[in-house]
């Protein structure tokens, strides 16, 4: 099955459920499996430590966001002329839909202007960290984790340097 197959699968169960709300209660991190962090739900999460520290996967999702979103979505996700602040938009955006999007893109027309998110399906610098980006605009949303590049970080997992590899074919 391939990635978007899987993200329209989940897109699809997403939008059969009610309105969607993330707060800071919903994304409180209920599993770890080796420095990857889940709700109770199982979608990927963010933990940041009292002294700023942030979780692997958070931070590499700063690191991807600027070099691959932030032209559009502005610094630290708060938007831009061109697209929304994602740090807003994950707000009511539940994790299948951010995966649908990401993969597939997205037009939308309102008040006679058009916006377009271009599918990124197929840009391994961008599929390859879904999870990632999904957790640091996660953070962003729901207030805990300020603009800027996080002071601190945990060390990457082996369970992240594998999936990297597999996934950039290294």
């Amino acid at each position: 099955m391939t990635f978007l197959a899987v993200a329209a699968g989940l897109a699809l169960l997403a939008s059969q459920g009610s309105t969607y709300a993330d707060d800071k209660a919903a994304a409180a991190v209920a599993s770890d499996d080796n420095g990857k962090y889940a709700d109770k739900e199982g979608n990927p999460t963010f933990k940041i430590q009292e002294d700023g520290t942030v979780d692997w996967y958070t931070y590499s999702g700063f690191r991807r966001f600027n070099s691959d979103c932030f032209v559009c979505h502005g610094a630290d996700g708060a938007g831009s002329s061109f697209a929304p602040a994602l740090a807003n938009s994950l707000k009511t955006m539940t994790y299948a839909d951010f995966l649908s999007i990401v993969a597939e893109g997205r037009k939308n027309l309102s008040a006679g202007k058009e916006n377009v998110m271009p599918a990124f399906g197929n840009n391994k610098n961008v599929y390859c960290y879904m999870d990632d980006l999904y957790v640091y605009l996660r953070a962003r949303a729901v207030g805990d984790l300020p603009r800027g590049r996080p002071a601190k970080k945990e060390d990457k997992p082996q369970a992240a340097k594998d999936a990297e590899a597999s996934c950039m074919g290294g």
